[in-house]
């Protein structure tokens, strides 16, 4: 009997639909394996969806020799974050790191695009490793590999530039999704050309690139399944939504049908996310949907539903947002009315759609500036300084606030970015109605990736304008920063401001109560 045969008589039940050595894997992850984080301490225990999964995956077919082997090398799994993919993940490689029989002397890798990325599911399989009294006992853990005689597993991420050159006999692939490129994918899979059974499993959640190389093998899997391609080697399975399907992501059953771990997930969570976060947002890490990097920013109709008529007084308290160009593209000047939070546009310059010669008229802009300083009380001009700094300098010089924003920093844009479209989506925000401000804000898509979200134009030579919707995002989360710093205007009148050292105070009251006087 071959080891393969006595594994099919061992741990395969009587009534298995098909031989697989799924059962085994199932078997060895909870008799060793321990979880980590808020579960660190018990033992792994797999949820049905877990285990149906590994036994779908671990399939056995006879070859024509009438040898028993994996049906599948290449294992894809899209799935939303918080399902516990990670964990799972790290027990499956610890599993051909220990007790894999289709080799002897083993090399598994955990990769992802950056080491930090990577380091997750190792992490999580060093916790497994020392919570284990048995898996201890037999491995030697250190920082960046764990050993188990002649056998190795450790970290590689595309940063690294250590890709090249392994042959592994199992890999984990991490959020795949966020990859830009197949570089450090196909590395890994054609090294293990020489292995007799390798094993490849690409875990990750849905990206906002629909287009890109985790998209391209999730469409693969899905003609795969569909009996459209005829691969026997991939296995592919999701929980989220294909692209392109129509689903309601704030419907708690569509939460439940994304999510296979939902039973032990917190739904007023879900609830929460789903009111904070961008629709975008949502939808990738809490359904695992592709998203289109150029989906709208807000979504459809809120912002027409946010409009005002209604007029900016001289004297009343703002917030500027200002965002300039040069040539070929549009400069843009925003306020944002303290008091309500809403946007008044106070200058557009925007180059005409067939004059390439045109430029911006720098001198009609820094009137409009000086001219908006001295009609309302700016409390803050904030600005992104590019080919600015001279005249924003010069208005600092003369004692106005003046506060330097550069749009190209993430670290400022994307919270800026999720302030402003919080306010929209609770109806803190509110606008005046223009209409060129309404077409910069439908011209701005969504941008994901593992540093957050922000808008941006859907492609860089675009000619779809979005510098109003910049200088209001300005405006709009200078004025929330300010609100928060210096007390909220909600039901506050401005009744008299004054200037000293230590700044610029302001006196309120209730709305009306000199009405008699």
């Amino acid at each position: 009997m071959t080891t393969i045969d006595k594994v099919i008589a061992k741990h395969i039940p009587q009534d298995a639909p098909f031989p697989s050595e799924g059962y085994r894997v199932a078997r060895w992850i909870e008799e060793f394996c321990y979880l980590t984080g808020s579960f660190a301490g018990r033992r792994f225990r797999l949820l049905p969806w877990q285990r149906e999964l590994l036994v779908d995956a671990y399939r056995l077919e006879q070859d024509a020799f009438g040898r028993w082997r994996r049906k599948h090398r290449m294992v894809v799994v899209c799935i939303a974050r918080k399902n516990g993919k990670s964990t799972l993940a790290a027990a499956i490689m610890l599993y051909h790191l220990i007790a894999d029989r289709a080799d002897s002397q083993r090399q598994v890798i955990a990769a992802a695009n950056d080491r930090n990325q990577a380091r997750m599911v190792f992490d999580a399989a060093k916790q497994m490793v020392t919570a284990s009294p048995k898996l201890s006992a037999v491995c030697d853990v250190q920082r960046d590999v764990i050993r188990y005689k002649d056998s190795t597993y450790r970290v590689v991420s595309a940063e690294a530039g250590r890709q090249q050159g392994l042959n592994p006999s199992a890999v984990s692939l991490d959020e795949y999704a966020f990859s830009k490129n197949a570089d450090l994918f196909d590395a890994l899979t054609l090294g293990s050309a020489a292995r007799n059974q390798p094993m490849t499993l690409v875990v990750s959640t849905a990206g906002p690139d629909p287009d890109g190389p985790f998209a391209q093998l999730c469409e693969t899997g899905e003609r795969v399944n569909s009996g459209e391609l005829d691969d026997p080697t991939l296995f592919y399975r999701s929980w989220g939504p294909r692209l392109g399907d129509t689903v309601d992501h704030l419907d708690p059953d569509v939460w439940k049908a994304c999510n296979p771990s939902f039973e032990i997930l917190n739904e007023d969570d879900f609830r929460a996310a789903a009111q904070r976060s961008t629709e975008a947002s949502f939808r990738i890490y809490r359904l695992s949907q592709f998203v289109r990097g150029a989906s709208t920013w807000l979504p459809h109709g809120l912002w027409d539903s946010l409009a005002r008529e209604d007029a900016l007084s001289p004297g009343e308290a703002v917030v500027c947002g200002f965002d300039g160009s040069w040539k070929g593209d549009s400069t843009a000047l925003v306020a944002c009315r303290l008091s309500d939070l809403r946007v008044f546009v106070l200058g557009h310059w925007e180059a005409p759609p067939d004059d390439a010669h045109w430029r911006v008229p720098m001198g009609d802009v820094r009137h409009a500036l000086h001219d908006a300083l001295k009609t309302y009380r700016v409390m803050n001009l904030v600005a992104d300084p590019y080919r600015w700094e001279e005249t924003l300098d010069n208005l600092e010089a003369d004692g106005f606030p003046v506060e330097a924003f550069p749009t190209n920093s993430l670290k400022r844009m994307i919270p800026a970015t999720q302030s402003v479209y919080d306010a929209a989506r609770d109806g803190r925000l509110t606008h005046d109605g223009n209409p060129a401000l309404a077409r910069h804000v439908g011209n701005a898509v969504l941008r994901e990736d593992k540093n957050g979200a922000r808008v941006t134009k859907e492609y860089a030579a675009s000619r779809r304008k979005i510098d109003l919707a910049i200088a209001m995002i300005l405006a709009v989360h200078g004025a929330v920063m300010w609100r928060e710093d210096n007390g909220d205007f909600v039901g506050t009148a401005i009744l008299a401001t004054f200037e000293d050292d230590e700044g610029i105070h302001i006196m309120g009251g209730e709305p009306g109560m000199f009405d008699d006087y």
